[in-house]
């Protein structure tokens, strides 16, 4: 079976989730079919096709530059037999594809755009363009991929005309001999924090969706004797990355040990910061599943998250973790979110025993549950199952 993935992240350009999944998933399914990757960037290598958007087009809206890459892929993937595209950045080339070439698509849907309306702060009337694009392709694609049971609730209330048939659950993986606890110190003592106190430690882009600023100010509240770790950086807009500095400034005039470091750290100097905190804490607003939670549980380490998408499916509250409502208390200032959030980090903080086995728990869990090998095989059954419905592809004349 020749499967042409589609994506905008791809090693070494990962930035999000979504990258993270099709990376491991590609290499879990190379041992089962004939995959060839293509992405975001320039050049090829063994397996995977880097496709730009067209010069012509440098400086116009990011819509349009995504369409324009979307074009090249859905060129290149002639002789695929099946298509499985990931985010809007590359659900039109799925399309196109589908089309084109008579073949069966398959979306995974990481998020939804209708869902994500502060991306009109970032793409502009590119905005009805991406979630435009999303719809096209989910309502007719072969079959969707959600990545957790709400992500699904989300899809077909996004999505109403879309069969339920076509939707199945696949939640995201996690490579827990990757990701595993790492008791080594020299990143802690590179980045220059005090190995003698606690850490609680965000880990994310620089966005509405992932709640920064909700974490900033709740953090102004919690034990003055914890650091506060942010690997934080790819922001969306420089509306939001002005936000940000400005309540990091705000925070580091109130508390000391404060640290931000905004470049991405390589994955094994993240795995060391994921062991060793006290507490990971991940205040999403939305969330269709949140891989990094399971990183975090990978590494032995306690998740305070808010209840939002699939975070629930992820972390055991009370087990693993806790996790927060995301109550607005009226005057679109999050303020009771953020009082519960700061309240569930100190109860974490106050306990270490609680927390360490908090952390046994959370790793376990991702070690039986979450495992990407288990993943790949229930997607090459579902390209199977659309590929027998579809009764094979159909060659261009």
């Amino acid at each position: 079976m020749r499967v042409g993935l589609l994506t905008r992240e791809y090693p070494p350009d990962v930035y999000g989730g979504a990258g993270v999944h099709v990376e491991f998933l590609a290499r879990e399914l190379r041992p089962l079919v004939d995959v060839a990757v293509h992405c975001w960037g320039e050049g090829r290598s063994d397996g995977v096709v880097r496709h730009r958007s067209w010069p012509v087009l440098d400086g116009a809206n990011d819509a349009l530059r995504t369409f324009s890459v979307d074009l090249s892929m859905a060129a290149a993937a002639e002789g695929c037999e099946l298509v499985h595209s990931h985010t809007w950045y590359a659900n039109l080339a799925g399309h196109f594809a589908k089309l084109l070439y008579g073949v069966p698509h398959v979306v995974t849907a990481h998020s939804l755009e209708p869902l994500r309306p502060w991306k009109a702060e970032q793409l502009g009337g590119g905005y009805a363009l991406s979630g435009w694009a999303e719809r096209t392709a989910i309502e007719a694609a072969d079959a969707v991929v959600a990545v957790s049971g709400a992500m699904r609730d989300d899809i077909l209330g996004c999505y109403p005309a879309l069969d339920p048939a076509r939707v199945h659950v696949v939640h995201n993986g996690i490579d827990t001999t990757l990701y595993r606890p790492d008791h080594g110190t020299d990143v802690l003592t590179r980045i220059g924090l005090d190995t003698g106190r606690p850490y609680i430690l965000f880990v994310g882009r620089i966005t509405r969706q992932k709640g920064v600023p909700h974490l900033l100010r709740a953090a102004r509240h919690i034990d003055p004797a914890a650091q506060v770790v942010l690997c934080a950086g790819a922001p969306d807009t420089p509306e939001i990355d002005r936000e940000f500095r400005e309540l990091y400034e705000e925070l580091r005039q109130v508390r000391e040990g404060v640290h931000w470091i905004p470049q991405m750290l390589p994955r094994t100097d993240v795995i060391q910061l994921l062991t060793h905190a006290a507490v990971f804490v991940c205040p999403s607003v939305y969330e269709p599943l949140g891989i990094v939670n399971l990183e975090a549980m990978a590494c032995g380490t306690p998740v305070v998250a808010s209840r939002v998408g699939g975070i629930p499916e992820v972390v055991d509250h009370g087990r693993t973790g806790l996790l927060v409502d995301v109550d607005d208390d009226g005057d679109g200032g999050g303020g009771d979110f953020e009082t519960a959030l700061a309240r569930a980090l100190d109860t974490v903080l106050a306990d270490p025993a609680a927390a360490r086995r908090m952390g046994e728990a959370g790793r376990e869990r991702a070690v039986e549950e979450f495992g990407w090998d288990a993943i790949a095989r229930r997607t090459v059954r579902l390209y199977e199952e659309v590929l027998g419905r579809h009764g094979g592809p159909v060659q261009p004349g």
